[in-house]
């Protein structure tokens, strides 16, 4: 299987071109997970599998290196747009990516002939509890006190196509992921779990953010959870609607604007090309 290893700011992934491997019949979450193991495999946070659209230039599939699947992937659609761009599967530098979150809007920033950065409509975030979703009554979900393990979080909960539980924190890096992260993940209010943002304030135009990703783990960036972050932040009086959300390796920019869509903009990465052995 031919592939190529690409990332977001750390966020990575194994992606794969259904043009060149047509005949791919095999237990694709079995496969995800074998080849995104970090010891026995190519390593890395997710497959996707990028092929033609019926309704849109491209169509992308997401599986968690758990095996599930993922409806969308910010990170994972910049790394998309900018492989079919410089790969000549689309020839225009603004192209539409069926996702399971609908249909996407990618669009490359080029500068001296080089793709820069991809700036992505991702679309109106959904904000009321069924939407999400979460069990309990109707309504928007914003800093209310959700009880998981030994400790009250007090959350703020934002769909973009996926999940998001946003608990804000005085100091990220303090913050013990892979026990927290796990129990709201889980959580029974959550009936398809969530991914978790923690996030520190910086200013009213700054946060900092850690993210524990549903089907994957503590992961280096998120960009559906960026934008989650962005909402939230927004939602709770402490920033503006054009945030600059710092990971562990860069920035992502996102802005609320009047259409209520989320624009997301940051880096992409093709590291390297390889032939995966399917056993």
């Amino acid at each position: 299987m031919l592939f190529a290893k690409v990332h977001g700011l750390g966020n990575d992934f194994v992606l794969v071109n259904l043009n060149e491997e047509k005949s791919l019949s095999v237990d694709l979450a079995g496969l995800a997970e074998k080849v995104c193991h970090r010891n026995f495999g190519v390593g890395a946070d997710g497959l996707v599998l990028i092929g033609p659209g019926k309704e849109a230039d491209l169509a992308m599939q997401i599986i968690n290196s758990d095996g599930s699947v993922a409806e969308m992937c910010g990170n994972a659609i910049r790394c998309v747009a900018k492989y079919a761009y410089e790969h000549k599967l689309v020839d225009k530098t603004k192209m539409t990516v069926e996702t399971g979150a609908g249909i996407m809007v990618p669009e490359l920033i080029i500068e001296n002939g080089k793709v820069i950065a991809v700036r992505v409509d991702m679309g109106m975030p959904g904000l009321e509890r069924e939407q999400i979703p979460m069990t309990g009554p109707a309504g928007r979900v914003i800093n209310e006190p959700l009880a998981a393990g030994d400790h009250v979080f007090h959350i703020t909960t934002v769909s973009m196509g996926n999940p998001h539980c946003v608990i804000f924190v005085p100091d990220v890096a303090a913050v013990p992921l892979e026990n927290w992260g796990r129990l709201v993940e889980t959580h029974p209010v959550f009936p398809r779990k969530t991914n978790v943002e923690f996030v520190q304030v910086l200013n009213d135009k700054e946060v900092r953010m850690r993210v524990w990703e549903r089907g994957a783990g503590p992961t280096m960036a998120c960009g559906t959870g960026a934008c989650a972050t962005a909402v939230a932040s927004v939602l709770n009086g402490h920033t503006g609607k054009n945030v600059k959300v710092h990971l562990y390796a860069g920035a992502l920019d996102i802005e609320w604007a009047e259409d209520n869509h989320l624009y997301m903009t940051g880096p992409a990465e093709e590291v390297f090309t390889g032939d995966y052995l399917i056993k």
